[in-house]
Order: structure tokens, then sequence, then C-alpha cells
């Protein structure tokens, strides 16, 4: 019957057609994660059915596109209606609407290869700072022009196909038409095949996000969504919940556990290690791009990235067990800065109405301190100048700030160019009492701009290790400039990474996104020492209030890391919560309501959830329990400081 009807048979040629491109997409970006991975992946011969998943997501989009075009079709088909110009309407929707997936599919390549997540509505924020910045990211990134270069060949191959099968098999053919006792039953089977494919399965509950999920392989599990399907179901969920607090444990529960943190036992053992700095000694936080632990030789002194920080550490005391609040730089300079964790899918930083924080800069800037903020790039990209500026900031010191001549990308100035300012600034800012001082480097970030006419001779020739080498050397560069200077010995220098980024992933929460290296540096002050005790970037800013004798205000969920130990670490990663102690590390997927357990410390992928349930549950609430604390803290006001 399908062949008969010229109508019918166009649309499930541009279905089909629309499948293939879809799964040439889903290869591509295989081959991209593949090549950049640093060991070989192993899909133990279940990559066929990452395909499978991948058709049946590819399905649910390609269904949705052709809802109306086939409601059109069977009017068409009934009232034999042969107009041009009705079927160039549906023609040229379906091939709008396809284009736009495809646009989706070649920008979550390199969003997944970077996130190791598909796209979702955090990728808004990228681009929600200005076209500006979005363009300048692509024309300065090879890599990003090419999956540009893709999307462009991929829709010109899509409207020329699509072109040759509306013309062949559609306006060739107009004039055919099935009989009503046949066309009729094949409208009503057509439209019960598209209304099962939209929900992707016969059973009541549609498919999910965690349907996609089939194996222990992380890469496996997510390479068969589909980036339009879980774009579009990160918006609606958003739009569910943006205004309105998570809720996963009661009230009484977060209550318990601010209790908790407040009489957490006194640890003195690391009081010989690190005195009392003496007053006025000014400090210096340093916010490394993507310095995850995995670069460094606290992972494995054989594969370190980073001599330079490597020799910092062995002449620091470092706290190897640290964890990000998240995943991106604003809930780095968030939780670091604020001493407040990250809120899973929510943007700390960028809001209409500004959050008013008591944190570190408040807390220096009551003391007498003098606050300046040094970036490399654009004062307002991630809302950072308005989010500074409102929450203790002095003065906030980006792009504009710098010689136009230094520019030499997207993310302004090279490392070692901010670094030299900062040096600068400090001299001239010393003599007039202690100052305190955040850089945040960003060189390590794609995309890449290595710069010109420095002393360095990388050892690798891959750009994204040659980045993390000039990074590193920058740091190191900071360091012999500021110990020339007459402050330096008056400073306390901290090191932390905003946070990490995808190395060798064995869960679908990777650890090497949270996991970072923290560094509290002044040499006779802080004696060199590996602390393996867990930490958290909400902890830097009441450590290094604890260290200069200043009160935190109680205003931040941070302990002082010199005398209490924490229980767990969390963190998050978008739409997922990660907590960890000694052996476990519990993920809770937010979008899926599905909870796993595993012994991350040997790499095993078996789930304990159900051996370990109340190991599971305690996790939970603390994960949760904290989570909350901090955003009940926020709705009633008690981060802000005291009028």
């Amino acid at each position: 019957m399908i062949k008969k009807s010229a109508r019918f048979k166009y649309l499930i040629c541009i279905y089909l057609l629309g499948i293939l491109f879809f799964t040439l997409f889903r290869i591509a970006e295989t081959v991209a994660y593949c090549s950049q991975s640093e060991t070989p992946l192993s899909f133990d011969g279940l990559y066929w059915k990452a395909l499978w998943m991948g058709f049946r997501f590819d399905t649910i989009i390609s269904c949705y596109f052709l809802a109306i075009p086939l409601i059109m079709m069977i009017v068409g088909e009934l009232a034999h209606i042969q107009k041009r110009v009705y079927y160039a309407i549906i023609h040229y929707l379906l091939m709008v609407l396809y284009t736009v997936a495809f646009f989706a599919c070649a920008a979550d390549i390199p969003y997944f290869c970077y996130f190791f997540n598909r796209l979702d509505i955090m990728a808004l924020t990228l681009a929600g700072d200005g076209m500006g910045n979005t363009v300048s990211m692509i024309l300065n990134e090879p890599q990003y022009l090419l999956y540009l270069g893709v999307f462009v060949a991929t829709s010109v191959g899509w409207w020329l196909i699509g072109r040759l099968i509306y013309r062949r098999l559609l306006l060739a053919n107009l004039d055919s038409r099935l009989p009503y006792l046949w066309s009729i039953p094949l409208a009503v089977v057509l439209l019960g095949i598209g209304f099962i494919g939209m929900r992707g399965k016969l059973s009541k509950i549609p498919v999910r996000v965690g349907t996609a999920y089939f194996c222990n392989n992380p890469f496996l599990n997510q390479i068969g969504l589909n980036p339009v399907f879980t774009f579009i179901k990160s918006v609606e969920e958003a739009g569910k919940t943006a205004n309105r607090a998570i809720e996963y444990v009661d009230d009484t529960t977060v209550r318990e556990l601010l209790q908790e943190q407040r009489n957490l036992p006194v640890d003195n053992s690391l009081a010989e290690s690190a005195l009392r700095m003496p007053e006025g000694m000014n400090v210096v936080l340093v916010l490394m791009e993507s310095m995850t632990v995995n670069k460094t030789a606290l992972h494995d002194p054989a594969t370190s990235l980073t001599p330079c920080l490597d020799n910092l550490m062995k002449h620091s005391m470092t706290f190897t067990e640290t964890y990000s609040a998240g995943v991106h730089t604003y809930n780095g300079i968030y939780s670091s800065l604020y001493g407040h964790p990250a809120i899973p899918m929510r943007h700390s930083m960028k809001s209409s109405h500004i959050a008013s924080l008591c944190g570190l800069p408040q807390a220096l800037s009551s003391a007498g301190y003098y606050t300046t903020y040094f970036m490399t790039h654009d004062e307002d990209y991630d809302n950072m100048r308005g989010f500074l500026y409102h929450n203790g900031f002095d003065r906030v010191v980006g792009q504009h700030d710098y010689p136009r001549s230094e520019t030499v990308g997207t993310w302004g100035v090279p490392d070692h160019v901010m670094f030299k300012h900062v040096v600068e600034h400090c001299d001239s800012i010393a003599e007039g009492g202690p100052f305190f001082v955040c850089a945040m480097t960003c060189s390590d970030h794609a995309p890449y701009v290595y710069p010109e006419g420095i002393s360095l001779k990388p050892k690798h020739e891959d750009i994204e290790q040659k980045m993390t080498e000039y990074a590193d050397w920058s740091i190191g560069q900071f360091i012999k400039e500021a110990s020339s200077r007459p402050w330096f010995d008056n400073t306390l220098f901290v090191f932390i990474a905003d946070h990490g980024n995808v190395k060798n992933p064995v869960y679908d929460m990777v650890l090497s996104q949270n996991h970072v290296p923290l560094i509290f540096h002044a040499p006779g002050k802080i004696e060199p020492h590996w602390v393996e005790r867990l930490a958290l970037q909400i902890d830097v800013a009441p450590s290094i209030l604890g260290l200069l004798g200043i009160n935190d205000g109680g205003h931040m969920l941070g302990i002082n890391l010199m005398n209490h130990v924490r229980p767990y670490a969390f963190f998050n990663a978008d739409d997922k919560l990660g907590v960890v102690d000694g052996e476990l590390f519990y993920i809770y997927r937010l979008k899926q309501d599905r909870a796993s357990l595993y012994h991350y410390k040997d790499r095993s992928t078996v789930d304990l959830i159900d051996q370990l349930p109340e190991r599971a549950a305690l996790m939970r609430r603390y994960g949760f329990g904290m989570t909350q604390a901090s955003q009940q803290m926020l709705l009633e006001g008690r981060t802000a400081c005291e009028l």
C-alpha cells in the first residue's frame, strides 16, 4: 500500500535518511572521543547495543519532527490535495527541523568530549555570555571549526538529498492516491506508529534518559542518547524546578546535619605543621583552570604534566583528597570564595537577583584588606564582574584592563601575562596595608592559544598536554617572581583548581572532574606536609580565615581543615550528586532518580547499592542534606553579612 502512496513514501524516506545522518554523527562522536582518550577503550562487543539505543532515541526525535507533516500528508491523501505549495511547506519544515538537530549533534561532540555529558541546558550558560564569546571560541579553536565544518557539510548533503527525494518521490507523483478502503486504515496505523515512536516503547512509562544505560561502561551508556532529546528534557526539568527548592531530605535532617557540623570533634594533628599566621598576612588565592589531580604527581609521577606544581607541593601543605563543588568555573569561584556548595543544575553566579554572600572577600575586607580579583578574559563572562563586585571585591581586573596588544585569543591574555600584572599590582599596594588577591587562570581551557616568545620547551606535541605544561610553567614563573618581592615572606599562597576534567572515566560521574589539588604555601610558616583527609572547595575560605585568626562569622558551610575532619566529601556534576568517604563513591542521578555505590579506590564497576543500603543512605543524607542546608541559608538570607 505504501508503495502506491507518494506522500507516505516520501515521509518514510525522510525518516530513514534522518536516522542515517544521526547515526553518522554518533559514530563521529565515538571516533572523536576515542581519539582523545589516553588509553584504548574496550567496548566488549557492546557497541552495537549502543547503536541500537541510538536508533531508538533518534526515532523518538524523528517521530516528533514528523508528527505535523504526517497529519498534513494524511489530509493531503484523503482530500487529494495536489497544490505544490502545500507540500513545499511540509518539506521545508522537515528540512529546517533536522538541520537544527544536526547542529545540536555537531555541537554535542566537543561538549561531550569536554564535560563527558550529553548536550543539556547547562550548555546555554556557555552561549549566554554573548554571541561574541561563542563565535570567538569557534573561530579560534581548530577543533570547533572542524565540527562547524562537519555541520555545514552535513546540512548541504541533507538539503541536496532531501530535494532529490522531494522532487522524484513526491512532486512527480502528486496525482497518485490510494482508495479510501486502504488510505484510512493506513493513516490510522501510521498515526499509531508515530505515537508509539514518540514514547519510545509500548509500556506505560515512556523512554527516559536512564533507558540508555545498559552496562557498566559510562561511555556506551551515554553515546546512545540523542543530544536533542537530552537538551529538551533538561529544559523541561529546569522549567519545573527553576523556582522550586530541591527537597531530597526533610528539614529535620538538615538541622541535624548543621548541628553535627558545628559539633565536629577538634583534631589538632596539623597544629605543628600550620602555625597561626602573623597579623596582617597577605593572601593570594590562585584558582587553576581544569587542574585535575590526574595531571599531577599526586596521581602518577611518571605521567605528570606539572613539574612546577609538583615541586610546589613538596614545599607546601597539600590536601590530596580535595573535591571541587562542581564541574564549571563558576562553581569553583563561588564555592572557594564564599564557602557554599554548588546546587545541582543551577548557575551560582548568573541571576537577575545576585545573591549576597558573606565569604572570604568580605571577611578580609572587614579586617582591613584590599581585595582584588584577576581574570584573563571578559569581566562579564559568567556574570563575574557584577557578582564579585556585589560580594566583597574592591577591584575586578579583566581583559579590558590589560593592553590590547597582550590579548591573544578568546580567553584574553595568557596566564603568565595575567600573573605579571598580579605581581605588579601587589607591588603597588603592598605598602598600603594587607591585601587579598584572587587570580583565575584560563589558558588550560579550549580554544587553546600557545603563547609565543616564552622560554618553556614543552615535552608534548598534543595541544592539550602542551597547554597544561604551559599553565604549570606560568605558576612556576609566578612563584619565582613573587619570591623576589619584599611582600612574599608575608604572604599566604593558596592554590586550588576551579574543577578537574575528564580523564579515563570509570563511572558516568567522572571523579577526575572533581578531584583537585589544594595547596597552602607559606615558607617558614607552614611545614611541608601531605594531608590525606577529605577536603572541599567550600573549606578553602574558612581554612584561610582560621590560619589568619579571623572569625568566619558563621555564614559559610565550609570547615577549617586545620582543626576539623570531614566524614564525607560531596560534589556535583550538573545533574548528578556524588559523595565519597575513604573507600566508597555514591552517585545519585537526579534525572533518572537512580543511585549507585562503588568501591572507587580499586575502580570497581560493581554496583553495591543493594548490598550496602545503610552506607548509601548515610552518604545520600550527607550530600543532599548539606546542599539543602546551603539552599536554606540562601533563601533565609543567612549568607549575607550583618549591616
